[in-house]
């Protein structure tokens, strides 16, 4: 870089290492509990200064209660017979990161789409920060494009990168195929 460098990961430097194991099993808490489908008792898990940070979309929620009205119940009415797999986990500290997907049924309507009865795969990255034992931020990416086309709709209008509106539709290529290194 020609410029001064800028800072960098300014949330980690005070990280307490010595939180790892609390912090994963926080975490890891509240992934059951969301695979179960609990949303009026997910309050365990989270702390009173909660913040819930996600992409275009999901939005931010400023507390528990805006993340329960406007994200969880939202979710669960457009996806039935939701199942969470975390692919990789990471903890250090008071924080975990994940990547993964999740599987459910269309039941419901999603961004304007009248509910398809299809089966999707919802791709996700969590990353979570444990204060005082609860989840205090979490930043949250989910990949509604990816889910858009599944259910037959091109949010990019052909104009993505990635060769969908070109006779090729990657949308179909799994996962599993990306992360072993085949090409897009």
């Amino acid at each position: 870089m020609k410029r001064a460098r800028p800072l960098q990961a300014k949330l980690t430097e005070a990280n307490d290492l010595s939180k790892t194991e609390e912090t994963r099993k926080v975490v890891e808490g509240m992934v059951d509990a969301l695979n179960d489908h609990m949303i009026d008792g997910i309050g365990a898990f989270f702390h009173k200064d909660f913040h819930w940070y996600g992409n275009a979309g999901c939005g931010v929620k400023e507390n528990l209660k805006a993340f329960q009205d406007g994200w969880q119940r939202p979710f669960q009415a457009a996806f039935s017979d939701k199942v969470c797999v975390d692919e990789a986990r990471l903890t250090q500290g008071q924080w975990m990161a994940a990547f993964g997907r999740q599987e459910a049924t269309h039941s419901g309507e999603f961004m304007g789409i009248a509910p398809t009865g299809k089966r999707v795969e919802i791709r996700y990255m969590d990353f979570w920060k444990v204060v005082d034992g609860k989840i205090q931020d979490n930043w949250v990416m989910v990949d509604f494009p990816y889910v858009m086309r599944q259910l037959g709709i091109d949010p990019f209008q052909g104009l993505g990168w990635d060769g969908y509106g070109v006779g090729h539709d990657s949308s179909k290529k799994d996962s599993a195929s990306t992360l072993s290194g085949g090409n897009n």
